[in-house]
This record gives structure tokens, C-alpha cells and sequence, in this order.
């Protein structure tokens, strides 16, 4: 009898022990890890404030440990335009999250929504909120859009083009509204109230686009199109026609 109690006053105290060690642990870590500082690379679509908010959120959403677990190259789902978030310890209060988005080039309308989609033509995401920063790709002719599939155009080497059109304007510091490809291969570039129609010569592509950060300027405030279809290659001096 006094042997089975003292087993059991024996079981007692290593439960305490190993209860008071827990807690000690548990305190320790959520002390000495707990955020204090946070660096966000990556981002584009959102600030860091709505990254942070995105990734700190719920419970231990301030342990350094933790979210370095949970998000360790993981994919996210709910968060358009992101495709994974990798959160790295630096100090054990000091976070870096880096955030890979979806390669995403232009958009187009469809039944009231914006349908993003890549570098392929997939379309990536659906939203009902227009991302600045991303043109509208309009000329292009389809009868149904579906999430997670390529846009079902007759030619599909467009998407070519448009990431060339896209990865130039980005290249010079440029942002536009929209941009309209015919069927032809002829590009139009819109800049609010100035078009800038580039004809379908390829080969000169960036010819033409490197001169728009001198030409835009002084068109601000105009309307009418700037007709750069043919490239003059001696002056560089194109014709602008007022609407």
C-alpha cells in the first residue's frame, strides 16, 4: 500500500516537473521569439502593412518559429496575384517575408470582371477590382474564360507579343492603360488620351519605345494618336494627330 502511494505522489511530482518545464519553455520562446521586426520584399500587388496583416494573422501569428513553419516555401490560397510567401528567420524577433507573385502581364474584361493572366495566357485570377499597374489587353477574340486554363484565342502567340510590349514598357518606366493588338500583328499603346499606334513591325519594337519617354511629355494634357508605324530610323521624328 505505502509503496503504490508513493509511486503515485513519485508520478505526481514528474507531472508537475514536466508541466512547470513546458510552461517554462513555452514562455521562453514566445518571449524570445516574439516579432518585433518585419522586412517584405516581393510585394507589388499589396503593401507591406496588408502583407503582414495577411501573414501575422491568428493565433502565435507574432512567433518568429512559427511562421517560419508554416509558411516554409508553402503555397497560399484566398490571396490573389500571390502564388507562395516564404517567411525567414533572421534574429529570432526579426522576420523577412519574401513573397513570390504570379507572373501576371495584362488583363482583359469579361462579364464585369478582370481576368488576369501570364507570360501563356493562363489566366490566373478573377477579381472584381482593377490592379493598377497592369494594362487592359484588349483585341483579343475568345467565347468563354475559365480560371487555371489559357485564354482560348486563334492565335496564341499574341501572349508573345504582349510580353514583349509589356517587359519594354516596364524596361523604360512606362505605364499604360491599355493596349489593343489586331489581328494583323498592329500594336496600340494607350496613354489616357494619347494612342500610340506602333504598326506591326517587330523589328523595331523597342526603336519605337525607347523614344516614348521623351515624346509622352509633351503630349500631356493632348488627345489624338501618335503614329509611329513606320520606322524613321535618320530623324526619329514621328507625326502627331489631334482628335
Amino acid at each position: 500500500m505505502y509503496s503504490g502511494r508513493k509511486r503515485i505522489r513519485v508520478i505526481i511530482i514528474l507531472l508537475i516537473v514536466v508541466a512547470a518545464a513546458l510552461s517554462g519553455g513555452m514562455y521562453y520562446v514566445k518571449q524570445k521569439y516574439t516579432v518585433t521586426t518585419v522586412y517584405v520584399e516581393g510585394n507589388v500587388h499589396y503593401t507591406e502593412d496588408e502583407i503582414k496583416e495577411i501573414v501575422m494573422s491568428g493565433p502565435f501569428g507574432d512567433n518568429s518559429l512559427y511562421l517560419s513553419m508554416k509558411y516554409k516555401n508553402r503555397g497560399i490560397e484566398g490571396v490573389p496575384f500571390v502564388d507562395v510567401m516564404d517567411v525567414s528567420i533572421l534574429t529570432p524577433d526579426t522576420v523577412k517575408i519574401t513573397v513570390y507573385e504570379k507572373a501576371v502581364i495584362g488583363y482583359i474584361r469579361y462579364l464585369d470582371t478582370y481576368m488576369y493572366f501570364d507570360k501563356d495566357g493562363y489566366v490566373v485570377e478573377s477579381s472584381s477590382v482593377k490592379t493598377v499597374g497592369i494594362p487592359q489587353i484588349t483585341g483579343l477574340l475568345f467565347d468563354h474564360v475559365i480560371v487555371g486554363e489559357p485564354l482560348p484565342v486563334d492565335n496564341p502567340e499574341v501572349f508573345e507579343s504582349i510580353l514583349n510590349v509589356t517587359k519594354l514598357l516596364n524596361k523604360y518606366e512606362m505605364t499604360s492603360d491599355k493596349i489593343y493588338f489586331q489581328d494583323s500583328g498592329e500594336v496600340t499603346i494607350y496613354f489616357g488620351n494619347v494612342r500610340v499606334a506602333l504598326g506591326n513591325d517587330a523589328g523595331h519594337l523597342e526603336d519605337k519605345l525607347m523614344l516614348l519617354p521623351e515624346f509622352l511629355p509633351q503630349l500631356e494634357g493632348k488627345s489624338g494618336t501618335l503614329q509611329m508605324e513606320n520606322y524613321d530610323e535618320d530623324s526619329g521624328k514621328y507625326t502627331f494627330m489631334p482628335e
